[in-house]
Order: structure tokens, then C-alpha cells, then sequence
């Protein structure tokens, strides 16, 4: 948990997986180009932080959506907003590091968590 987060707005990554590969959630990268670059989720669509308002009506609201970022605290804030705004709106515990500390896969082949 994070100063942002807490169980109630919070999944972990499993769950993520499982929601996002049975096609039950769309998945928001917030994380910055460079770290995107490095390792990401497959499936996951990127939208940097500063930009998710102005993207905000291009995410279907009527799909549960999943943000996600390095360690989970921005994806905790616009989780908090995007909940505000009416979304079913959850962010994913730990963020890309323990995704993939839990052993979970990155792309491209060889990808990693990119220091921020």
C-alpha cells in the first residue's frame, strides 16, 4: 500500500493479469515514454500521466480499467480521479516492479522496470 492507495482502489498484479488476459479490463500504462521503452505489460495501452485527462474520453467507460505504473503511486492518483469521474477505476498494487519481481512477463523479450 502506498500513501495514495489502499485495498479498496488496489489489485495485484495476478489479478490484473487475469482480468486484462480474460478480456474483463483494459489496462492504462501512466508511466513516462522512456520508461515504457524499457518494459511493459503486454496488452497494455500507454498514456503518459500528463496526458490521461485529455485521453480521459478515449478509455471506455463502460469497462473496468486497471492503471498501472512503476511502483503504483500514479497510477494510485489517477485511479482516485478516474473514480471521481465515474470510471470503475482500479490501480495495480506494487506497480511494474512486482509485477515483475513476481515473475510475471514483460516485452519486449529482455525487457526490465526502468529506474525512474
Amino acid at each position: 500500500m502506498n500513501a495514495f492507495g489502499g485495498p479498496d482502489i488496489e489489485i495485484t498484479p495476478r489479478q490484473a493479469r487475469e482480468m486484462v488476459e480474460n478480456g474483463n479490463a483494459q489496462l492504462v500504462d501512466v508511466r513516462e515514454t522512456y520508461e515504457w521503452d524499457e518494459g511493459r505489460i503486454a496488452g497494455a495501452r500507454h498514456i503518459e500521466l500528463e496526458r490521461l485527462a485529455s485521453q480521459a474520453e478515449t478509455i471506455d467507460k463502460s469497462r473496468p480499467v486497471i492503471f498501472q505504473c512503476r511502483l503504483g503511486a500514479r497510477s494510485a492518483m489517477a485511479t482516485q480521479a478516474f473514480r471521481a469521474a465515474g470510471y470503475d477505476a482500479v490501480s495495480m498494487a506494487g506497480g511494474l516492479r512486482r509485477w515483475a519481481e513476481e515473475g510475471l512477463p514483460l516485452e519486449p523479450e529482455g525487457g526490465r522496470v526502468a529506474d525512474h
